[in-house]
């Protein structure tokens, strides 16, 4: 299935930092981690499904991933529910066919993030 690429794809941005900083040029939001629920802000979300979706599947072909917009867009829209509730991560793992991604990125991560967010004068 290629919504298990698309999967992969997203887990390799918490681990390869090149891919990270790549995909935040490409997205325009947020750090470039797609990795888990957790990472996954709402902007990156928004991006992802809009106008950079195109961007990101071809960006994704030259790391050896491959997925049309439709099928980042529908894991895109999976962790959303994710996220708000209305799947569970067994539901996730049985609709995409790949494991859910680690959905706790390290505190280090989580206080950068935060921190940065802060200090631009993001909410």
């Amino acid at each position: 299935m290629a919504t298990q690429s698309v999967v992969e794809f997203m887990r390799v941005t918490a681990a390869n930092e090149k891919i990270r900083l790549q995909l935040e040029t490409l997205l325009g939001v947020g750090d470039g981690d797609i990795s888990s629920v957790a990472a996954l802000d709402a902007e990156e979300s928004a991006a992802l499904k809009g106008e950079r979706g195109a961007l990101v599947t071809e960006f994704a072909a030259t790391q050896g991933f491959t997925f049309s917009i439709a099928e980042l867009t529908q894991v895109i829209e999976a962790f959303e529910k994710v996220q708000s509730g209305a799947m569970t991560p067994q539901a996730f793992e049985k609709q995409m066919g790949a494991p859910m991604p680690d959905q706790n990125p390290s505190p280090l991560r989580r206080i950068a993030k935060f921190l940065s967010k802060t200090y631009l004068g993001y909410s």
